[in-house]
């Protein structure tokens, strides 16, 4: 007999050997061979896999290729995705005249196949670690290859053909859902004309477009990063035009996608965090003018204007009602026809071109080339059909002989685009108008260098500020004992400067309609524009308003001697006569709730700007309750009060019903409650008690309608009466993740959401004693670790009962019952 230590070493060694051939996945299906629902291909690099798969909850199978050593299940294509398998009889082989087919197993035949063209019977599949499935024959010729067919999904290494020959191209489309991989309502590809771009519809409709190639960027994204600058190409080859994308390290996982809303998404797999991280959006989320042809035709939409759309130079309303109501469909139409469209053209001058800068080029553009004796802006204007032309860098001579839509204006980078209008619409401003803009643009540049000047008294020097501004003569008496002690001694002039009303109507063009923001109880607010250019939302208190002026005191008073970057600043009054305006900073994203409870702007809010605007509004509140020189009492914060500047950050803002409390100040004489039903803390509303803790009332319900995307009130009809009584029940059953708004789902993190909630249930409870502090809030909000107390469950009444807290006040001697309660309301701006 041999060692039988020998004999075991051989046998574990060949069925070592066994299990590695048996084990090992190859990246190749051969003719003759078959790929069984369970079994799956791996490329060479271990990168890509291919198989059968069953999306989401679904439990049909599909056949499709995913990352390999991925954990979370992420698809890059799918093979049958409108012929699912219903079990798990599927079968991928090669067919017998060389193509690729899916046998559903019961002998109903082929449910899906490449069907190319093969000249060969002997082909074989191989996946390769591009993420590609390509079938060849035995000379290495491609017949067919998944790249050719993809589903949402963009990968490096992907060629979408470009050409006129072929027209628009769309190649990717949406899933329909998280369960269902079947082409949905978005679709994705590109659009040759004039200069590449790439275009997002819905159905037929253009829903957002990326603006023309200039061989480096996409001139419609001018924020392009490096990423793409060095990523996309447009490549030659067999005289067909193609974008392909190469990432500058090639061993990034990246990919694009086409997501179910319409939005088209840059990710990259972070080996770090073992996740994939969105890296861009397109559209914009938070920019309503990347929304196709927003302004309607020769509009121009502006993001940080307000509103938004404008007119082109020498273009007017199609319908003026419409477009001061915020409906632009319809968009502009010429003021004046050009001279080759009158029946007479004698006596008439030649059309001209109103120049545009820095804007996103309109659709639909023609790429011409002028003659060696002709310019493009001769070539437009001998074709009485040219509404506009550029000369950009990198493209050439574009001309457009349609409507001008979905222009779009920069900041900064896009493009000069000349816009064709008659010669008498050429004349801009009358020099009366155009000497006043240069004047106030010298005064405003001369303050911007004077040291530290007061400007009310060199307003007053240079007679831009009448002697008596702020002390009318006709209604001196009206105003003595209220405005005067505002002026003269409550406010420090060198904290709050006082402007001349000629100075503010100008700055808004006389208040006119186009300028205004909105309006509530305390009257309208305006859009302006001082002399050095800062632009400013004034607040003009109504001449009719019942109520306005107590407000208008209490907030000159308080929010000059506010300083936080989550506070809305104050630049300015003007009282004069009966006019009585605050100037503030201007909000160009407007306030919380004209995104939050708006159902298509809603999805503009993910969940990162979210969270951060739940913590900004969070620190805004803890400096007014401990860190400023005034212990503040909000008492009104709301949506509509919380605007969002440039880049989303939250500003509280309206402090008309906020209150002061000194060191030894523990009531205040004032029998009005004040506020907004559904942000009310139950103490406030039925007894009058306020506190700092009505606040953190108020941002617990604030908190729970930015998670949910729903009014606190929208439950008034339904069996929970209230947002509250719903976030409670579905927090105690372990479903607190159903409040989450649908449309941030998969932009959230789960762990923060369910943070969030709970606390926003705390911040609700109905004795103020069971209420954290808002120091205690933002630990709770910023510490992944923090241990949050189990809240009770809020019947939302509160009784005065045996409460005490050191830091409940009484407003007012005689508690309000329910019946008597009065709500002073002034809308956000």
């Amino acid at each position: 007999m041999g060692n039988p230590g020998r004999k075991i070493m051989f046998f574990f060694v060949v069925i070592s050997f066994i299990l590695s051939r048996f084990c090992s996945a190859s990246d190749t299906i051969t003719q003759g061979g078959s790929l069984k629902d369970g079994e799956s291909i791996v490329s060479d690099g271990d990168i890509f896999e291919l198989g059968f798969f069953s999306p989401g909850n679904s439990t049909l199978r599909y056949v499709g290729i995913w990352y390999h050593n991925i954990q979370e299940l992420t698809v890059v294509w799918v093979a049958n995705r409108e012929r699912p398998i219903s079990g798990k009889t599927g079968v991928l082989t090669i067919d017998s005249d060389g193509n690729l087919v899916i046998l559903d197993g019961n002998n109903s035949g082929s449910i899906w196949s490449s069907n190319a063209s093969v000249s060969s019977n002997n082909t074989t599949a191989k996946l390769n670690d591009e993420g590609n499935l390509v079938l060849s024959g035995s000379t290495e010729k491609v017949y067919w290859q998944s790249f050719e067919q993809p589903t949402d999904t963009f990968l490096p290494g992907m060629k979408v053909e470009a050409s006129s020959r072929k027209g628009e191209n769309w190649a990717f489309s949406s899933w329909k859902s998280p369960n269902d991989p079947s082409p949905g309502n978005y679709s994705m590809g590109v659009d040759p004309r004039g200069s590449p771009q790439i275009v997002i519809r819905k159905g037929l409709e253009r829903r957002w477009r990326s603006g023309h190639w200039n061989k480096q960027i996409f001139t419609g994204v001018p924020n392009m990063s490096s990423n793409y600058l060095y990523g996309f190409k447009l490549q030659e080859q067999d005289g067909t035009s193609y974008i392909s994308y190469v990432p500058s390290n090639g061993s990034d996982k990246l990919r694009f996608r086409i997501e179910r809303n319409g939005f088209e998404e840059q990710l990259r797999w972070e080996e770090d965090n073992n996740k994939w991280r969105v890296t861009q959006y397109q559209p914009d989320k938070t920019n309503e003018c990347e929304l196709y042809n927003k302004c309607g035709k020769f509009g121009v939409c502006s993001s940080w204007e307000s509103p938004i759309c404008e007119c082109m130079d020498g273009f007017e309303p199609v319908d003026l009602v419409e477009w001061r109501r915020g409906n632009w469909s319809k968009g502009c139409k010429r003021r004046t026809k050009w001279k080759c469209e009158t029946n007479s053209s004698s006596g008439i001058e030649e059309d001209g071109f109103v120049v545009m800068k820095s804007v996103k080029m309109p659709d639909f553009a023609d790429l011409v080339t002028p003659g060696s004796a002709t310019s493009c802006e001769d070539m437009c204007l001998k074709n009485c059909s040219c509404a506009a032309y550029a000369e950009a860098s990198g493209i050439g001579c574009l001309i457009w002989t349609t409507n001008l839509l979905d222009v779009q204006h920069f900041k900064k980078g896009g493009n000069t685009l000349n816009v064709r209008v008659a010669h008498s619409d050429l004349g801009g401003k009358s020099k009366k108008s155009t000497a006043l803009i240069i004047t106030l643009t010298v005064v405003g540049a001369i303050l911007l260098v004077l040291p530290n000047p007061s400007p009310v008294s060199w307003l007053r020097s240079s007679e831009i500020l009448p002697s008596d501004a702020g002390k009318s003569k006709e209604h001196s008496t009206d105003l003595s004992g209220s405005i005067d002690v505002i002026e003269c001694s409550q406010v420090n002039r060198s904290e709050l400067p006082l402007f001349c009303f000629d100075v503010v109507a100008t700055s808004t063009n006389n208040f006119s309609e186009e300028n205004k923001l909105g309006e509530g109880g305390f009257g309208h607010v305006y859009k302006g524009k001082l002399p050095g250019e800062q632009e400013i939302a004034v607040k003009r208190l109504s001449r009719k308003s019942g109520q306005g002026l107590e407000e208008f005191k209490n907030e000159i008073i308080l929010i000059a001697k506010l300083q936080h970057r989550n506070l809305v600043r104050l630049l300015g009054c003007c009282i004069q006569g009966e006019e009585k305006m605050l100037l503030y900073e201007y909000m160009p994203n407007k306030s919380l709730d004209f995104f939050l409870f708006d159902t298509e702007k809603r999805a503009l809010l993910d969940w990162r700007k979210r969270f951060n605007i739940i913590e900004g509004i969070a620190r805004g509140l803890l400096y007014l309750h401990r860190d400023s020189r005034l212990r503040i009492i909000h008492r009104d914060l709301k949506a509509s009060n919380i605007l969002l500047d440039e880049e989303m950050n939250p500003k509280i803002s309206d402090f008309g019903m906020a209150r002061i409390f000194g060191g030894n100040q523990n009531e205040l004489n004032t029998n009005r409650v004040v506020g907004t039903f559904g942000y009310m803390s139950p103490e406030y509303a039925m007894e009058g008690l306020f506190s700092v803790k009505s606040d953190v009332y108020s941002f617990g319900v604030l908190l729970l309608e930015i998670v949910s995307g729903r009014r606190n009130t929208s439950f008034r009809n339904t069996e929970h009466l209230s947002l509250i009584g719903f976030a409670w029940n579905i927090w105690h059953e372990g479903r607190a993740m159903e409040l989450l708004d649908p449309s941030i789902a998969e932009t959230c993190s789960q762990n923060e959401v369910l943070r969030c909630i709970q606390l926003g249930v705390l911040c609700v409870q109905d004795s103020p004693l069971h209420r954290p502090t808002m120091s205690s809030v933002i630990l709770m909000l910023e510490s992944e670790n923090a241990n949050l107390p189990l809240p009770r469950q809020p019947t939302f009444t509160s009784m005065r009962g045996n409460i005490v807290d050191m830091d409940l006040f009484s407003e007012g001697r005689d508690h309000a019952s329910v019946s008597d309660v009065t709500v002073t309301m002034v809308d956000g701006r």
